[in-house]
Order: structure tokens, then C-alpha cells, then sequence
């Protein structure tokens, strides 16, 4: 297993929310704009098998669970004929088991999702504020401060910048990078920042 840390080489700062339209374990379309209720969006890149992303699933389920202003939503970009583990059937167990308890865990079955957001790694996070209808990136780095599976977080990183961003102020914390897994592009989907 090999792990790989985040860039920002794609979405810097104050730039926009790549928009989507994905299917979600629900069987229902998912669009970037039914979120805009929220002050605060943090999308996810993860997956079903990684045990970087594996580990950070609690963390997700409880930041979903403790601000009413943020919406977590999961996207799963990687390449199920590959990784059966992650593929839509096994994204829907676990939502239907209760392990992942996200407002939307998403399959990004094209993997242009992925690509537009310059994802690297599962866990790979977004976090956006909501600008008079329109994300915005307010912070692209880790969860907290476990680099890997097996360490204990002694810092819920994320969950202060979501504090920060839901309070009105700006987040000014350099940005941390997350470490995962890569993201398991299909054969020829290697977007053009990739070079892992």
C-alpha cells in the first residue's frame, strides 16, 4: 500500500465548487446546488476499501452529526473493476449497515468529479463556504492530525476550521496535507495534474 499526501494544485483558495451531478446510495441524483441551505460544505474524496479512509469514517459521521450548517458529502471516485471493494453495491452496504452516516456518500462512476476537484488521495477533503449561493474554497487539507490508519488524533483540525468558517470568519491556518491512498483512476483517466 502506498500512501500519497494532498496537493492544491488544481482549486486554490476562493475558487469556485467544480459543480456535479452524481448518483447517490440512495439510487437518487445528487447535485452540488441542493446543498446551498448549508453555510458550509466539505466534500470528501474516499472510499469503501483504504484504511486511511477507513479510519477517518467516525470523524466524517461526526462532523455530519454535531453542525447543523455543514452537509458531509462523500464522493467515491476510484475504479470499482479493479477494487471491487469499492464498488456502488459495497458503497450502499455500508449505508445500509449504518457505518457511514454522511448527509450523501456519492460514485463518481466517470471520474471526472475527481479530476475538475484534483483529488489525489482517500481521504482527500474540501471544505467550501457558501458565498450567497456559491461554494467557495475556504480549505483543502486534512482531518486532523493521525497521518496514518493506526494513530490516535490528538487535534480535530477540521472540525475547528468548520467552527471557524460557520462563525463568519476567515480560515487562515496553512493548509495541512491529507494522506491516503490514491485515487484509483481508470486506464486512461489520469488527469493531466496526476503524476503519482
Amino acid at each position: 500500500m502506498v500512501s500519497l499526501d494532498s496537493e492544491s494544485d488544481v482549486l486554490q483558495r476562493g475558487d469556485e465548487a467544480p459543480s456535479f451531478e452524481l448518483t447517490g446510495t440512495d439510487e437518487e441524483t445528487h447535485s452540488l446546488a441542493e446543498f446551498t441551505d448549508n453555510e458550509a460544505l466539505l466534500v470528501v474524496f474516499t472510499c469503501n476499501h483504504c484504511p486511511y479512509a477507513k479510519a477517518k469514517i467516525d470523524e466524517l459521521n461526526r462532523l455530519a452529526a454535531d453542525y447543523d450548517d455543514l452537509a458531509v458529502v462523500g464522493i467515491n471516485s476510484n475504479d470499482p473493476e479493479e477494487y471491487p471493494d469499492d464498488s456502488f453495491d459495497q458503497m450502499q452496504e455500508l449505508v445500509e449497515r449504518g457505518e457511514i452516516d454522511y448527509d450523501a456518500y456519492l460514485f463518481d462512476e466517470s471520474q471526472e468529479v475527481a479530476a475538475a476537484y484534483g483529488a489525489r488521495c482517500t481521504p482527500d477533503p474540501f471544505l467550501f463556504r457558501n458565498d450567497g449561493g456559491t461554494f467557495k474554497l475556504a480549505y483543502h487539507g486534512r482531518l486532523d492530525d493521525a497521518p496514518n490508519p493506526d494513530d490516535d488524533p490528538s487535534e480535530r483540525e477540521m472540525a475547528a476550521h468548520i467552527e471557524t468558517l460557520l462563525a463568519g470568519e476567515d480560515i487562515t491556518a496553512a493548509e495541512k496535507p491529507s494522506r491516503g491512498c490514491s485515487i484509483k483512476w481508470k486506464p486512461g483517466n489520469e488527469p493531466d495534474y496526476w503524476d503519482a
